[in-house]
């Protein structure tokens, strides 16, 4: 049984959001916004979120509530008018979802090429539901895991929850999936991701893990989830939780590696008892816990923020891995942070950490080209820099290269970026753009 129909399990979705907006002081225009915005944007969330971690006395500036509630902000106001004044005047379902679907298409649903560059083809069919951007490494996408407990108001991945077919990626072609990396013994690593693959039962999960374990060239499995934050009975309490910590160890006992990519937002994510005895079970499967998330404005932008998270997931036994930079897609406008900024607090935050902490990389932009991260800002030749390098990259010849970009302080995403000194490229194979 998956989380989602687990007795204790209560999902709250748009239908929802007024009456959870009660316990907030808005208007009723203002809650109107944010029903027009959820009209758009996905929203859900549990009752473990909204009872244990948002501290209601804080709202609307509470870090969990701007994570998992929409904001009015992360549309443009005349698209928020728009689905407004539609949601009031009752329009027909049908007109709402032309309109919502309309300024969708302006978000940029999918991208850095995911639905084009990163789509593999095997035996003259495209995989769609599998993403193959990095030569080792394989993303599979499971049908039944196209969810999640609850949905984060930044996430990159926002088209796959509005119910829209044409920009959801899943599969449930497992053995379409074991034929194509037995034809690419180059990859070595598996990410089962979504949604989140943890909303589905421990069965469903196993169909998709146990063919892998029978790939020799697979040598690691990444299960990218953020249930250990927004529901972590599923180690501890869940029905199955015990069937899915003797699945971790069933991989770890094939010899492979076997990693949570957690994401964590904000240390309040953190504090409940719940989340340390999950985390523990998890660690003591033989699973490693590497934990990344990105850096968003107005929920964890400071460096307070991430030194706590980095130093607490750290004495918990689990491993920094990465600091993100919002995506630039759906409400990057509102939650993205400047480059330049967003160094100035990975920086500080990194000095105060200890060692064992200063495994996180970052900032690190997921674009079109691989993992750019933004080392510092310096002066070179007299000219004020960006240096940067790729951690991962479509060409693995650019993967360690240090280049470098014009400075500049409004900059939020790598297309922003210019070559320094004058250069039409960043270096041989690396296009501006």
């Amino acid at each position: 049984m998956s989380s989602a129909h687990h007795p204790r399990f209560r999902a709250f979705t748009p239908r929802d959001l007024d009456g959870l907006l009660r316990r907030v002081p808005l208007t009723d225009d203002q809650r109107l916004a944010l029903r027009a915005v959820s009209s758009v944007l996905p929203f859900r969330t549990n009752a473990y979120v909204v009872d244990e971690l948002i501290d209601w006395s804080a709202v609307p500036e509470d870090p969990v509530f701007r994570l998992t509630f929409p904001q009015a902000g992360m549309l443009p106001p005349p698209d928020v008018r728009r689905m407004a004044d539609l949601l009031a005047g009752d329009a027909p379902r049908a007109e709402i979802q032309r309109a919502a679907h309309e300024i969708r298409m302006r978000l940029n649903p999918h991208p850095s090429g995911q639905l084009d560059a990163n789509v593999p083809v095997h035996e003259g069919q495209r995989l769609t539901g599998l993403q193959h951007k990095y030569p080792e490494t394989v993303l599979v996408f499971p049908r039944q895991g196209q969810t999640c407990h609850a949905y984060c108001t930044y996430c990159f991945r926002w088209p796959q929850f509005v119910g829209e077919a044409d920009l959801r990626i899943a599969t449930d072609d497992i053995a379409a999936t074991g034929s194509y990396l037995r034809a690419h013994p180059e990859v070595a690593s598996i990410l089962v991701t979504g949604g989140d693959p943890l909303v589905m039962s421990t069965e469903v999960l196993r169909r998709y893990v146990e063919p892998l374990l029978r790939i020799d060239t697979v040598r690691s499995i990444r299960i990218g989830t953020k249930s250990l934050a927004f529901w972590p009975y599923r180690f501890t309490t869940d029905r199955d939780a015990d069937d899915l910590l003797r699945l971790f160890e069933e991989v770890v006992a094939s010899g492979r590696h076997l990693a949570l990519m957690a994401h964590f937002t904000h240390p309040q994510e953190l504090r409940p008892p719940v989340v340390r005895e999950a985390m523990r079970r998890v660690r003591d499967s033989g699973a490693v816990i590497r934990c990344q998330g990105p850096l968003v404005a107005g929920i964890n932008d400071s460096a307070d923020a991430w030194a706590e998270l980095w130093e607490e997931t750290t004495t918990l036994g689990a491993v920094p891995y990465y600091q993100f930079v919002e995506r630039d897609t759906g409400p990057q406008g509102y939650f993205g942070v400047p480059l330049a900024r967003g160094h100035a607090i990975f920086r500080d935050a990194y000095a105060r950490v200890s060692g064992l902490a200063r495994t996180v990389r970052g900032p690190v932009m997921s674009a079109m080209p691989g993992k750019v991260c933004v080392d510092g800002v310096a002066e070179v030749a007299g000219e004020k820099v960006f240096a940067l390098h790729l951690i991962q990259a479509r060409d693995p010849d650019l993967v360690g290269r240090p280049f470098f970009a014009a400075y500049d302080e409004g900059a939020t995403w790598f297309t922003d970026l210019k070559p320094a000194f004058g250069a039409s490229r960043f270096l041989p194979g690396l296009e501006a753009g």
